[in-house]
């Protein structure tokens, strides 16, 4: 388990900005997770082999090939001894709680360059087609120092390996969001990974966010066409526990707003014009901060247009609405130490506004609130 809590210094002159995002359209103050109670625990996370620490999440809407319309499918970051960096396997569970193997990656065997290896993490999707995405943000030995850039994988509806795309603005990708525009894919990732090993802990305001433009075919591996920097100068570093602290959770929202959560200072902020600007935000407008954000880490867009964010620091989900106001929390995970530390990951919206899925590494499981 990556455990955060307690890891974020303070951070100072890096250009903070001080008001909420001006663009921000108002929306209503009804809180999505307002009316779920209840939590469930679906199953565990954990294959055959034993990898461990499930990080990225995202509900396929589409069947294709072994892929099921409904099914969750979840990324493992460590491998059976723990170690980060190093997880190697998706796996595919049904809302019942039935658990299978969708791929077991071979660092070996990758048919382009991933520089490092594998080590799968909470960067997730799949594309129309069947096309999984997933970010690896690999270690040799569990530990930052040995991190290198890694890349994205692509592997079909069966769990066969097609591609890699790495260089191109990838660097350590941590998480991402997607958006499809007919035959094209707008894929959003935050990387964590330039200049941070070199920093050797210090935080360095090297953090940002890379649009991948990428061309579709049901019968091909998406092509990449076009890369660009939209968001940038976002603060990370290295952490001897927590592997790497940077710039996390992405969620595209209404109005072509991209949501970024920045874990180290506990901020959400909003990049405008995501999908066509042609240039950095900067770290963009700022959403909110503090209060009940404590190192947000996975994120979502409700369907009311609220932005779900997971706790690195307490256990705890939050919601925002796009106007900055935090109107909603409630724990999710107490193990720990601080209670909740470093459990949450990514999390889903369940589809028809059931309510939230998410990974607790904690306990290595899959969990529903409804």
């Amino acid at each position: 388990m990556a455990a955060v809590a307690a890891a974020a210094g303070a951070i100072t002159a890096l250009g903070l900005a001080a008001a909420p995002a001006a663009f921000a359209q108002p929306a209503g103050h009804t809180a999505y997770l307002s009316h779920f109670s209840k939590l469930k625990t679906i199953v565990s996370t954990i294959p055959h082999n034993g990898d461990v620490n499930p990080y990225g999440i995202f509900v396929i809407r589409h069947s294709a090939g072994r892929l099921q319309a409904g099914n969750v499918l979840i990324s493992n970051f460590n491998d059976k001894a723990n170690l980060q960096g190093t997880g190697k396997t998706l796996v595919q569970i049904t809302p019942g709680g039935h658990r299978s193997l969708f791929a077991r990656i071979s660092p070996g065997k990758l048919p382009g360059a991933c520089p490092g290896g594998v080590g799968l993490s909470t960067a997730l999707e799949v594309l129309p087609g069947g096309w999984v995405v997933v970010g690896s943000v690999p270690s040799t030995n569990g530990l930052a120092a040995t991190a290198k850039a890694g890349c994205l994988i692509v592997l079909n509806s069966q769990g066969q390996v097609k591609e890699t795309i790495s260089g191109n603005g990838i660097n350590g990708p941590w998480d991402s969001a997607a958006a499809v525009h007919g035959h094209i894919a707008d894929l959003f990732v935050a990387n964590v990974l330039n200049g941070t090993v070199a920093a050797g802990g210090k935080v360095v305001p090297n953090g940002y966010v890379q649009r991948l433009t990428l061309k579709l075919s049901a019968s091909a591996p998406p092509k990449l066409v076009a890369s660009t920097t939209i968001g940038s100068g976002y603060p990370q570093r290295t952490d001897p526990v927590a592997f790497v602290i940077g710039p996390t959770g992405v969620g595209l929202g209404r109005h072509d707003t991209l949501y970024v959560a920045e874990t180290l200072t506990s901020r959400i902020f909003a990049i405008p014009n995501a999908v066509t600007r042609l240039s950095s935000a900067g770290r963009g407008a700022l959403v909110t901060k503090g209060h009940k954000l404590n190192m947000p880490l996975g994120l979502a867009i409700a369907p009311n247009g609220h932005v779900l964010t997971v706790n690195g620091g307490n256990g705890k989900i939050v919601e925002t609405t796009p106007a900055g106001a935090q109107i909603f929390s409630r724990l999710l995970d107490s193990s720990g130490s601080p209670k909740g530390a470093g459990a949450l990951f990514g999390l889903a919206v369940k589809p028809g506004g059931g309510g939230v899925y998410y990974v607790d590494d904690a306990a290595n499981t899959l969990r529903l609130l409804h």
